[in-house]
């Protein structure tokens, strides 16, 4: 199994609308990936740091959505509330 980890830092006061989107629309939008095992969402409301966590059945499944635009889709939903671009990354999960 792989993670995607996106690290974001929103606008502190735009939070709980970045958490919105993210519960209503792009994670229904994962579930209709191939391979997708699950997503947690992990915020911080003084910052407004987040980071995503998505579970994946393989490295392939994952760099699908990457390849496909999905993932830059999902992204796009929550641009405007930004302050920086997200940091990615992908990493083997060890122990579940």
């Amino acid at each position: 199994m792989y993670a995607r980890i996106v690290t974001v830092h929103a606008q502190p006061d735009k939070l709980d609308e970045l958490i919105a989107i993210y519960r209503d629309s792009i994670v229904p939008a994962a579930k209709q990936q191939k391979g997708f095992l699950g997503a947690r969402l992990f915020t911080d409301h003084a910052t407004g740091k987040g980071y995503s966590v998505t579970r994946w059945q393989s490295k392939e499944d994952l760099e699908a959505g990457e390849a496909s635009g999905y993932y830059q889709e999902q992204i796009a939903k929550i641009a405007p509330m930004l302050t920086a671009a997200p940091t990615r990354e992908t990493l083997e999960i060890s122990v579940d």
